[in-house]
């Protein structure tokens, strides 16, 4: 029998037959649920028997890790979306506020499940935001302010343009103007048209009194680069949302960015808002968990210059009681970006790999990179090779801080598998059922899972 025999006690010993001696390790296994309250729930690899895992709060307590971040690295089918829809659902019922960002609509079905905004782009209906819009409770404060000048500037000056300080005080002084305007009348509904009205006809005096010169701020200029987010340009709906405007209390957020991630200008100006939503949130909900799961969508976010956010999240969401996730199928990908290497990779103490059999050549590459040992390489590549084959699931492995790895069965019931499924055909006919209970997608899985088992 395998184990550390040789440190056993030789008078404790006595000689068996295998068959018999196998019944003394029938409930034996290595696999503890956690009494910590917050966690989710995975299987024993060995028995498939439900563990209550905590791979955030415990870990963080007894030392074992010193942040929350998570990075999940696994190939397309190795069940990593299953994996990460799940982790997500447990922790969005445990009170958490998540903000996902996606580029392959993997998150749509558990976001129609919980009521939570769904931002995408299409023809019909493009995606929309109201940085200007202040929540109720909530106040202009510093940070909203710099994040509005972030943004003005990103559309105003292109990549290798630099503003001057001048150019930056005057916004912030007509950004001050223009929110003393809003206090004042009531009717008037903060957004970019109503922002860049107020340029054209009251800071367009105010510069004029103060005798600002057109090198030191050019205001014609900053009007007309900006007047396609204006009413009737070509991208007036970006900065003008009337509706979906309360994110900072809004607990389930996707931003889906497959349609947009290689516009040259949409593209940066929504992930810009996507970070001051989260950092919104990081800052302003104290002592509640937050969440931001940047699934592949992350490699076109760093090229877009937001590497500085990326790095800035990492190191801080610690502080605030959050948790930044990376999900990446490409192994490639965290070789090439400096910003994974430096910035995510070291500070991420927890990594999760799904079946890596396909990269099981070139393995020796990622555990150099990931900093595992000998023992976390021969778990990771024994994932998925011995599953039962009378139950369907896949192994997922966990490493907090390379002291605690271990391989768990992802194994989920039938209605969770029809809300997370990235299957075309099932989130068709999800969407068929649902449809036939006005839409209600609870109702359309339940039947929908009735009628699969009735068939069986």
């Amino acid at each position: 029998i395998p184990g550390n025999a040789a440190d056993f006690p030789m008078n404790d010993t006595f000689d068996s037959f295998a068959e018999q001696a196998s019944c003394f390790l029938n409930l034996e296994t290595g696999y503890r649920s956690s009494l910590s309250p917050m966690g989710i729930r995975l299987g024993d690899r060995l028995t498939g028997k439900p563990v209550h895992v905590d791979i955030s709060d415990e870990p963080m307590s007894t030392g074992v890790i010193t942040n929350r971040n998570k990075f999940i690295l696994g190939p397309s089918g190795s069940g990593k979306s299953f994996f990460t829809n799940h982790m997500v659902r447990s922790y969005y019922e445990q009170g958490t506020h998540v903000v996902l960002v996606d580029v392959g609509h993997s998150y749509k079905g558990l976001c129609d499940m919980v009521g939570g905004y769904y931002f995408t782009y299409e023809e019909h209906n493009p995606i929309r935001f109201n940085p200007f819009y202040i929540g109720e409770g909530d106040k202009l404060d510093t940070e909203k302010k710099e994040s509005i000048k972030t943004l003005l500037l990103a559309l105003w000056k292109k990549d290798n343009e630099t503003f001057r300080r001048s150019e930056y005080v005057a916004l912030s002084n007509a950004l001050q103007l223009y929110y003393d305007k809003l206090d004042k009348d009531e009717g008037l509904f903060p957004c970019f048209n109503t922002f860049y009205n107020f340029l054209k006809e009251d800071f367009v005096k105010v510069l004029e009194q103060d005798h600002v010169k057109e090198k030191d701020f050019d205001v014609s200029n900053f009007l007309y680069v900006l007047h396609p987010y204006y009413q009737g340009g070509e991208f007036d709906y970006l900065l003008n949302a009337t509706e979906n405007l309360e994110l900072l209390q809004e607990r389930f957020i996707v931003f889906e960015l497959d349609n947009i991630k290689d516009h040259p200008i949409l593209f940066p100006v929504v992930t810009i808002i996507i970070m001051e939503v989260f950092i919104s949130k990081m800052r302003k909900l104290k002592g509640i968990r937050k969440m931001i799961l940047i699934e592949e969508a992350w490699k076109a976010i760093a090229k877009e210059g937001m590497a500085e956010y990326i790095r800035y999240l990492f190191k801080t969401v610690r502080k605030f009681f959050g948790e930044a996730i990376v999900v990446t199928q490409e192994i490639e990908d965290i070789i090439s970006s400096p910003v994974v290497k430096q910035a995510i990779i070291n500070n991420s103490d927890c990594k999760i790999m799904l079946d890596q059999r396909k990269y099981q050549n070139k393995f020796d590459m990622i555990q150099e990179l990931l900093g595992l040992t000998d023992k976390e390489k021969a778990l990771v590549l024994s994932v998925n090779k011995a599953n039962d084959p009378d139950k369907k699931y896949k192994e997922v492995f966990i490493s907090l801080g390379g002291v605690l790895s271990k391989v768990y069965r992802t194994e989920v019931s039938l209605e969770e598998y029809l809300a997370y499924t990235t299957e075309e055909s099932e989130k068709v006919k999800v969407q068929q059922y649902a449809a036939r209970y006005g839409g209600d997608i609870k109702k359309g899985i339940a039947a929908l899972a009735q009628d699969m088992r009735e068939s069986i």
